[in-house]
């Protein structure tokens, strides 16, 4: 039979301590490159508290003009 190998859970960065600001260049590591896009919590390993975080500091940076809408 095939085994199956449990993938090992992301932890979530802020619950570990790093800072997320719009006016940095962190917030441009949960856009998608392509469309520009918030990155859902299962790739970035965020939790859902700090997920609502993010998506309101890349709005911020979006609105300040510091990240675009669309590339």
């Amino acid at each position: 039979m095939a085994e199956f190998r449990r993938r090992k859970r992301k932890v979530c960065q802020m619950c570990a301590g790093k800072h997320v600001s719009y006016k940095d260049d962190t917030v441009k590591k949960y856009v998608s490159l392509d469309k520009g896009k918030i990155l859902p919590r299962r790739i970035t390993g965020a939790c859902a508290k700090h997920q609502r975080y993010i998506a309101n500091e890349v709005k911020k940076a979006r609105f300040m003009a510091l990240l675009p809408f669309v590339k």
